[in-house]
């Protein structure tokens, strides 16, 4: 079962910032969440039912440091529409 502790962060950048405008919050999860999983979250701990989720799988890009292969962590975004009129109190940058 998702919980809120797989939301790793609310991204902000020029794009999302302009969907927050029309009722759109971009969330940045771990792979395991799922869409019904995140529906259940906002509506637990924010109290607000999206009306629509939208996801994609993100793969963690390979990167080399000192001639060594590393990769940064996978994970997913999610694009949550919240109903009309609804806001989420605590989402300043």
């Amino acid at each position: 079962m998702a919980d809120i502790t797989d939301i790793k962060a609310i991204l902000y950048t020029e794009k999302t910032i302009e969907l927050q405008e029309n009722g759109v919050i971009v969330v940045q999860t771990s792979p395991r969440m799922t869409k019904n999983g995140l529906k259940e979250v906002f509506k637990e701990y924010f109290g607000v039912t999206p009306s629509k989720v939208n996801s994609l799988r993100q793969n963690g890009k390979v990167k080399r440091f000192k001639g060594k292969l590393g990769a940064r962590p996978d994970f997913k975004k999610f694009y949550v529409t919240l109903p009309e009129g609804a806001e989420i109190a605590n989402l300043s940058a």
